[in-house]
């Protein structure tokens, strides 16, 4: 898999209380693309984030990264090639000391011990929390929980990340911390978020969701650019993209 890309297609899920959360998804994610994914709550977005490493399997279609088929066979692979971040960091946190959580994913795919400690420094200064190794992960801030529970994932060195509403209930100086750190990686990312100030600074592509479907997918500028489209999802339009720039309707996919 030198080349990793995410594609799903046609993808449906049904909860098995009957809901269908995904309705026919189809996208595909290319190396080093940085993809925001939107939509008022209920869209499908968590639900499709759980797809990527196979914490969810679909109830129909196909998803694959680097051509490798996401199936019970070969989750391992798979989850050492894409690393999701949820959106509260302490379901990723749960171990005594930082140090141990970021071991924990490496531990687990039977490294040395010299490869493990070199793996959670490299994943901690990666993410500016080299000083925070030995501290307890519950008497961490919220910002600070947030870049160690990135570090977690790190250390497993994935090639895609995904994550969910990674800027949600930090401070102003977190949330920029974070928004950094994201834009020094050069990974595959896919990050579903409600922060619209975010996306035109890490997120060239947006892809919107609106009840298990995609709506729209394409340029930022344009998708945030169009009134029309952003007022019909229920979207609002960054500061930086207020003045709207040529239509962006070729981009809307029919429902």
């Amino acid at each position: 898999m030198s080349h990793h890309y995410l594609q799903f297609d046609n993808v449906h899920y049904t909860y098995p209380d009957g809901h269908e959360a995904l309705r026919g998804i189809t996208f595909r994610i290319t190396h080093g693309e940085r993809v925001a994914l939107v939509g008022v709550n209920g869209a499908g977005k968590s639900t499709l984030l759980l797809h990527t490493n196979g914490l969810l399997l679909p109830t129909q279609g196909r998803i694959s990264v680097g051509g490798i088929e996401i199936t019970h066979k070969t989750l391992p692979r798979i989850r050492q090639t894409v690393g999701l971040v949820f959106q509260e960091a302490d379901t990723q946190l749960f171990m005594p000391t930082v140090e141990e959580d970021v071991a924990f994913g490496p531990a687990n795919m039977g490294l040395t011990h010299e490869e493990i400690a070199q793996r959670v420094t490299r994943a901690l200064e990666a993410v500016g929390a080299e000083s925070l190794r030995h501290a307890a992960p519950h008497r961490l801030s919220g910002g600070q929980k947030k870049s160690v529970s990135i570090a977690t994932v790190l250390s497993m060195e994935p090639s895609i990340l995904v994550m969910d509403e990674p800027t949600s209930n930090l401070d102003a100086r977190a949330r920029r911390q974070v928004i950094d750190l994201l834009d020094r990686f050069d990974h595959t990312m896919l990050i579903a978020t409600h922060d619209m100030e975010m996306i035109p600074e890490l997120c060239p592509r947006t892809i919107v969701m609106k009840e298990g479907r995609i709506v729209a997918d394409g340029e930022t500028t344009r998708i945030f650019g169009d009134r029309k489209l952003v007022e019909t999802y229920g979207l609002e339009q960054p500061s930086r993209l207020r003045t709207p720039p040529r239509s962006a309707a070729e981009t809307v996919l029919p429902s």
